[in-house]
């Protein structure tokens, strides 16, 4: 298998030869644009040597916009150029950052600390080829990440053939008992697990994700230094960075949406919800909700249209745009600036989504009802520490249409979910860099003796036979 990274010697040159510790700063898909970039803002303001490694996995100009969008091009100094499918990222992954670990043996003199994001399969694989090339640990933003559910028995029905009571989904959620279930999002929830083994610092958003990294065996702190911080997330950077942004509008690119108001903007791209029964479920919901005249703005992501196509509902849903004033149906949009201006516009009432980076942002947007169509969530302290967010399980249409519903139609419900507490922080990108600018001398990896305090010279480097 051939790879061939691409190396821009002007950006890398310039940061190597900055210093003895450099951030490299690993970008994959269109989250990480927006959550990597306040580190990259914030290594600049604080003067620390930083470059981007990009795996070239999101690059057309919808996907890829990000990039350009939040002004991380000029610091890219690798990409990657990784594509295909899961099994062949992997591989591709595997070798090209060995000849991306091999150039920077020109600085040997130098530490490079890349900084993974998330759960993207980057996050990953990317330490574990990083590990294995170099005998180097990484960094993890947005670390400890664990799917979570609720206690199901507790809202079942026996009415028709709904098998969850909308009032007592609601409740349970917000008051009931959760549990660890990492089943889902896949491959998410694993990317983030196995990304978490490679990792020297564990940079948690919430005190939750430190408490399973901690329930998994990880060291929180050594010898009083901190390993698993809890730093906030960076998606709040994001959000202010773009929260007055210059240029055209959404409402220019999508007129339909400042004729009317409350509009539900609906977005499903997770694996688990394209499956035939959960896709028919929210669809069906959807159309649902359309036909009772609420306004619904669907976007089309990338994997939502295969899925459309090949169980035959995309001709449905063109049909129903033709017809319903009230039912926009819109390709994944481009800039993630009209995303915020959207949600902070007035227009939105609710988004039905399986994002977990969504559930982030309208925890710190208010005025907006977060409802997630998935059966748990990596994000549950947005629903049972911030109540900004409830569980819609897609078990059939009917019941997605009716949980949408009683949510919509409570003043209560709405309020509480469009003014919770916000539990992201501010300033993360820099608390971020602080912390690791600030680790510079403890290296990136340790042994067991050194971790325990014993004197023992090492050299970290390992031969294999």
């Amino acid at each position: 298998m051939d790879v061939d990274p691409e190396v821009d010697e002007d950006i890398l040159s310039t940061e190597m030869g900055s210093g003895e510790f450099v951030l490299a700063v690993v970008t994959a898909t269109k989250p990480d644009f927006y959550k990597q970039a306040p580190l990259v803002d914030a290594a600049r303001d604080l003067g620390v040597p930083c470059f981007i490694i990009h795996t070239g996995q999101h690059h057309d100009d919808v996907l890829g916009h990000g990039l350009t969008e939040y002004g991380l091009e000029g610091r890219v100094a690798v990409d990657l150029g990784i594509r295909g499918n899961l099994s062949e990222k992997t591989a591709q992954t595997m070798l090209a950052v060995e000849q991306v670990a091999d150039r920077l043996d020109q600085w040997p003199d130098t530490t490079v600390l890349p900084v993974v994001h998330g759960d993207t399969h980057a996050a990953a694989i990317f330490p574990q080829a990083w590990l294995f090339a170099t005998n180097q640990q990484v960094a993890h933003n947005e670390a400890g990440l664990r799917g979570m559910a609720p206690e199901y028995d507790e809202m079942r029905c026996s009415r028709g053939t709904v098998p969850l009571d909308p009032e007592a989904c609601i409740e349970t959620q917000w008051s009931g008992e959760w549990a660890i279930d990492r089943t889902e999002p896949f491959p998410e929830q694993y990317d983030t697990f196995v990304g978490s083994a490679a990792a020297k610092y564990h940079l948690a958003p919430v005190a939750l994700n430190r408490t399973h990294l901690d329930n998994e065996g990880y060291p929180v702190s050594v010898e009083g230094r901190e390993r698993v911080p809890v730093v906030g997330n960076s998606v709040v950077d994001a959000i202010e960075m773009k929260r007055d942004h210059d240029g055209e509008s959404v409402f220019d690119v999508y007129p339909a949406l400042e004729r009317r108001d409350d509009w539900i903007r609906v977005d499903i791209h997770r694996r688990a919800n394209l499956l035939p029964a959960r896709f028919e479920a929210i669809v069906t919901g959807v159309v649902g909700l359309v036909e009772a005249g609420y306004n619904v703005n669907f976007v089309e992501m990338t994997a939502t249209r295969h899925a459309l196509e090949r169980q035959g509902y995309r001709d449905q849903l063109e049909r129903l745009a033709d017809r319903r004033e009230n039912f926009l149906f819109t390709g994944l949009w481009r800039k993630h600036a009209h995303v915020y201006e959207f949600l902070e516009s007035g227009q939105c009432l609710a988004e039905l989504t399986d994002s977990g980076s969504m559930q982030e942002e309208l925890n710190q947007i208010d005025g907006v009802c977060c409802l997630t169509a998935r059966f748990n969530t990596d994000r549950p302290e947005t629903v049972f520490d911030a109540s900004t967010n409830l569980l819609v399980p897609p078990v059939s249409g009917e019941f997605v249409r009716e949980m949408v519903t009683r949510v919509l139609e409570s003043e209560s419900v709405r309020n509480r979910l469009e003014s919770g507490p916000n539990l992201y922080g501010e300033d993360v990108g820099k608390e971020i860099v602080g912390f690791l600018s600030n680790k510079a001398d403890e290296g990136a990896f340790e042994w067991s003796h050194e971790q325990h305090g014993f004197d023992i010279d090492s050299d970290h480097t390992v031969n294999y036979l």
